[in-house]
């Protein structure tokens, strides 16, 4: 579902990626990982639209994308859970939720039910303000609000970061289940390798903008993985 090739991407003179390409299919997870400084998330935001690549291809299902703006992105079918949420603290959970509809016609203006069945805190606090939900609630929400647009491509952030065990947990079992749907794309940038390499189908290690291991998870243990993290 997406295919990116090549990719080099700036901030002024700085150069972040070098010729990066990694792909990711529908109905797997694939986990990019690295240690912090690395470019991974430079890598989704450019993915995302939200900081233009200097060169290289993004294609969805076979079609390049123009990636212009972040709303170009969401309406070729990625949507983007960015590293902390950004959650509208003084709209309620519902309208965070509703934010989702821009990027979709009107006829599709609805919260789809297994929104609600994947994350049912949601459903309990659906009008109460985003700001009052904790961080695992909003990290939820954040998730739940990409979800809306029907995404082709999920991109997601560190989802792990500043979590309670607990709720990592459910994320991962909705991540699981989204998996099995087989209706999307899923690319998870995570620092936690454990909850990573739970989910990976394929591992793309990041290194100093690089690309510095791509594998299928049948070809990639666990100690090889932190082994290529140097954890």
């Amino acid at each position: 579902m997406l295919e990116v090739s090549n990719l080099d991407l700036h901030y002024g003179q700085s150069q972040i990626l070098f010729g990066i390409s990694m792909s990711a299919v529908v109905g797997e997870i694939t986990a990019v990982m690295g240690n912090n400084g690395v470019g991974k998330t430079s890598l989704l935001k450019a993915i995302a639209g939200r900081h233009g690549a200097s060169s290289g291809d993004v294609q969805i299902n076979g079609t390049n994308v123009r990636l212009s703006s972040a709303f170009h992105a969401a309406r070729a079918g990625i949507a983007y859970v960015p590293q902390g949420r950004e959650v509208f603290p003084m709209m309620t959970v519902l309208e965070n939720l509703e934010t989702g509809f821009a990027c979709l016609p009107k006829t599709d203006h609805s919260i789809p039910d297994h929104v609600f069945e994947l994350f049912p805190v949601l459903a309990e606090m659906r009008s109460r303000r985003g700001g009052d939900l904790s961080g695992g609630q909003q990290q939820q929400l954040a998730i739940a609000r990409a979800l809306i647009m029907r995404p082709k491509v999920l991109l997601l952030d560190e989802p792990t970061e500043g979590i309670q065990p607990n709720v990592i947990q459910q994320i991962g079992d909705a991540l699981e289940q989204l998996r099995a749907g087989g209706d999307m794309a899923i690319v998870l940038v995570e620092q936690n390798a454990d909850f990573a390499y739970r989910l990976g189908d394929r591992f793309v290690v990041v290194e100093r903008g690089h690309v510095k291991q791509s594998k299928l998870r049948a070809d990639y243990s666990r100690d090889d993985l932190l082994e290529d993290l140097a954890l």
